[in-house]
């Protein structure tokens, strides 16, 4: 999937105007992407000085900050919507990083590896861990601290009071919506409190 396909999929997810965290934002082009597109203020939450410093020079605003201390510099809602858009399956907390979410942002938007894609499923039948343009990495030298299924948020989302507003997959540039835990590569999950 081209970066501006995926970028143009998420961004029809934030409403016109809203005010945007985005989480673990990387170099800033999703903020950038819905400043430039969809009229969205806001700011990026970042830990790595390259990614910080990518951000600034495309002029996005951002925070320097370690996600798993938490969100306690905002007030309860303080945005429209928070994205955690591949940052998920990094965090050590992630029921905290959820809640939190639903507190600062009247709308969370989260994406991440579906671990359930049926080429990953194959690999593991095969006596593997999987590794894929989603799942780059080999199972001894990847960021990810975890891995889940498109199947495993709804109910993790249930656990912690969250309202899935809609959920989908995403796989070669394309929205799935049958089957997503099957049939796509990466989860989507848009919610509220």
């Amino acid at each position: 999937m081209s970066e501006r396909a995926r970028l143009e999929i998420l961004a029809r997810l934030v409403p016109h105007g809203s005010r945007v965290l985005d989480l673990g934002c990387g170099d800033g082009a999703m903020l950038d992407y819905l400043q430039t597109e969809r009229g969205c203020t806001g700011y990026g939450i970042e830990i790595d000085d390259a990614n910080v410093l990518a951000c600034v020079q495309r002029g996005v605003n951002v925070i320097q900050l370690n996600l798993d201390k938490g969100l306690s510099v905002f007030d309860d809602a303080s945005f429209d919507v928070v994205l955690q858009i591949d940052a998920l399956q990094h965090l050590r907390n992630v029921e905290t990083m959820l809640r939190e979410t639903a507190r600062v942002g009247r709308t969370g938007i989260v994406t991440f590896p579906n671990f359930g894609h049926w080429p990953n499923r194959l690999q593991i039948a095969m006596g593997r861990m999987p590794v894929t343009k989603t799942l780059p990495y080999q199972w001894y030298d990847t960021p990810n601290i975890r891995v889940g299924t498109h199947a495993d948020f709804a109910v993790l989302a249930e656990r912690n009071g969250l309202k899935i507003e809609d959920s989908f997959g995403l796989n070669e540039g394309q929205e799935v919506r049958f089957a997503p835990n099957l049939r796509a590569s990466t989860a989507v999950f848009k919610f509220s409190r």
